[in-house]
This record gives structure tokens, sequence and C-alpha cells, in this order.
């Protein structure tokens, strides 16, 4: 009887560490956090030359990790890394110009959004003859790697755009300034910071389509996480802080701000 009572004592806390073996650790209970955001997006994310991280999404993350009572540490992070970062565990927040969507919601947790932008399109400044998402048809757009912005000009537009690969939105610009594309398309704050860094020699069309809801990425399950995120973020809003970090970025970039007010959260589902 003894040994009976012995091997379902062991038996019983073997599945108790097997069931405990595979939930999220929730950032709530860290006391040091990874962010994982953008090296290459002029005033959004982007890596100096001392290898510092800067930009808009830079300090809401900074924003957050201190109202969360964190510590943390950057890591660098392609938009198509954003969902293997956070499956593979290396991150547990994404504050990348990630634009949530229902295919992506299949694979990681979205707080906020704590931004509400649009899609734009940005082309030379002689070029008169592209005002708006129309006018892109039978035009050379790029598309980045990991990017939905070219898939939702020909899907959810229906216009028949030329899309071509590029690495990242640098590569982008280059192909833009020489030529080799006739537009780029993608987040509006994504143009205006590309444009700025170019010295405003490329011009922001304002055309503003396709709601961009841009929520921080995190691991599937983190719902403790998820809700504390989104209470921060409210607090961002209420405080001040989103505006002065909009206008700090983009205020002299041509970009349309517009009301600065708390998004309507998707849901920590």
């Amino acid at each position: 009887m003894k040994r009976l009572l012995t091997a379902a004592l062991a038996l019983l806390a073997l599945l108790a560490t097997s069931c405990g073996a595979g939930a999220v650790e929730s950032v709530v209970d860290k006391d040091r956090i990874v962010i994982g955001v953008r090296p290459d997006l002029p005033s959004v994310g982007f890596r100096t030359a001392d290898g510092d991280f800067e930009g808009f999404d830079v300090d809401v993350a900074g924003y957050i990790a201190a109202k969360l009572g964190k510590e943390a540490d950057f890591i660098p992070v392609l938009a198509s890394d954003r969902e293997r970062v956070l499956v593979e565990g290396q991150a547990d927040l994404v504050v990348a110009t990630y634009t949530i969507s229902q295919d992506r919601k299949a694979r990681v947790l979205f707080a906020g959004p704590y931004h509400i932008s649009y899609q734009d399109i940005l082309v030379r400044p002689g070029e008169t003859s592209i005002r708006n998402v129309r006018d892109l048809k039978d035009r050379r757009i790029c598309e980045v790697q990991g990017s939905n912005a070219a898939s939702r000009v020909l899907e959810e537009r229906k216009v028949a755009a030329r899309v071509l690969p590029f690495a990242d939105y640098k590569a982008c610009l280059a192909a833009l300034k020489a030529d080799q594309v006739d537009a780029i398309t993608t987040n509006d704050i994504i143009l205006a910071g590309l444009a700025a860094q170019d010295g405003g020699g490329m011009r922001l069309v304002n055309a503003q389509f396709n709601e961009q809801r841009t929520g921080v990425g995190l691991r599937k399950g983190d719902v403790a996480g998820c809700e504390e995120v989104n209470r921060v973020i409210t607090g961002m809003y209420q405080d001040g802080t989103a505006a002065k970090l909009l206008k700090k970025w983009f205020g002299d970039t041509g970009l349309r701000i517009g009301t600065v007010a708390v998004p309507q959260f998707e849901g920590c589902v």
C-alpha cells in the first residue's frame, strides 16, 4: 500500500509539472522584459550608429515598460521576424509597427492598438499623377518581406499594381529614388519617417486609406500581460504622452496627425 501511495504521489507531481511546462510566463511576473523594436525605420524604430534605439515605437515601448515597473532590454526585430521572436520566446513584447490582423491573431496576442494610422503612398517630388490608391494601377510598388501593405492594395482595394520585392524599406527608398519603383505604400508613419530621413526629397501623398491598427504583440496566452498593457496604453493617452510623442517624431513631416484619442481596443483574446 505504501508503495502504491508513493507511486501515485509521484505521478501527480509529474502531471502537475507537465501541465505547468506549457504555460506562458506572463510579462506581469517578470522583473526584466525583452521588447522587440524595429531597427530600420527612421522616426519609428531605428538603430543609431552607437547601437541605441530611437523613434516613436521605441518611446512607446519604454513608456509601457516603465509603467509596468519593469527593466527592459530592446532587441532588433524586422517585419518578417515579429511573430517568430514571440512564438520562440525571444521577446516578451513586440512594439514594431505591428498591424493587428485576424491571421496574425491566430499566432500571437495583441494589446491595443496603441496607435491608429492609415496606409499611404510615398512618391518622388515630381510625381503628380499618383494622388490616391486607384492611381497605383499598373504602377510599380515595393513589397517588404513580412509586410502586408502591398497585398492590401491588391486584395482589399482590388488595384492591380505591379509588386516588386525588396529586403527592407531602406532598399525601397533607394529604389524609389532610382526610378526602379513608382511608389512606396505602407503605414503613414513609416513613410513620414522615410521622407524625413531623406531630407524632404520624397513626398507623402496623404491619401490615407486602409486603417492600420498598430498593436503590441505578446505571446499567445498571456492574457494578464495583455490586460496590463492595455491599462498602460489608456494612461498614455489620458496623460498626454501619446500626443507629445506623435508631435515629437512626426510634427514636422507633413503627416496628418488629427485628433489623438484612446483607440478602441481589440480585447485580449
